[in-house]
């Protein structure tokens, strides 16, 4: 990452901090931190931290869980650089050596959201990892290098997967996360799950919340 892109997200993370500034201008801030690292797509990591951190529907309600919720962020995305950077130097001396194809499978971080196993995801934000970020951060890092973890590559469910059809075939998923073992074998581009029961508009504003910061009973939370 570019020294002023590190800059600018430490800056934003500063304003979610910053508790002269009204609260939406810090929600704001969080959403702009997202922007640069969000390890369950932007959609699906804003609805993580909803819950882990307790953002309540009303911010007034307790705005700390704003903090609560930059700070996990921050601790996953330094885990993250650090592997990124390590990787970067890798490549460099590759090519040096004139090794310049890129390696398969790719880095977990450089993973298409439309081909990848973590479809679902950007489908239905609910469906995400219950793992703490840094926790799903310590896990991709192992699994690329060469770590052999039981159960789900991205949340660790051991047991049998969940047949899923697409449409145009079936898919194996895992039954807490979502994640697809293998591609729909039809080859072609399309959602491995059914859209999100919440939208988008109503999981930035929280309606599957209550001021108590615990999920709201008559909405949809997802899967924890």
């Amino acid at each position: 990452m570019e020294f002023t892109e590190r800059a600018a997200s430490l800056a934003h993370r500063a304003r979610v901090h910053d508790a002269r500034l009204p609260l939406h201008r810090r929600h704001i801030a969080l959403r702009t931190c997202l922007t640069v690292f969000a390890p369950y797509g932007l959609r699906a990591t804003y609805h993580h931290p909803t819950l882990s951190a307790r953002i309540p529907r009303h911010l007034r309600a307790d705005p700390e869980a704003l903090v609560r919720a930059v700070e996990e962020l921050h601790e996953a995305r330094v885990l993250w650089l650090a592997r990124a950077e390590e990787y970067a130097a890798q490549r460099r001396a590759g090519k040096r050596s004139g090794r310049r194809a890129v390696p398969n499978p790719r880095p977990w971080w450089m993973r298409s959201p439309w081909d990848g196993p973590a479809r679902a995801w950007y489908d239905d934000p609910l469906r995400h990892p219950p793992l703490r970020l840094t926790e799903y951060v310590r896990r991709q890092n192992a699994l690329l290098d060469g770590a052999e973890l039981p159960g789900c590559p991205a949340c660790g469910k051991e047991g049998q997967l969940e047949p899923n059809s697409t449409g145009h075939g079936r898919v194996e998923l895992c039954g807490r996360c979502a994640w697809a073992r293998a591609p729909c074998p039809c080859g072609r581009r399309h959602p491995s799950v059914r859209e999100a029961a919440c939208s988008w508009q109503a999981i930035w504003r929280r309606a599957h919340m209550g001021d108590d910061g615990m999920p709201n009973p008559h909405r949809p939370a997802g899967r924890r």
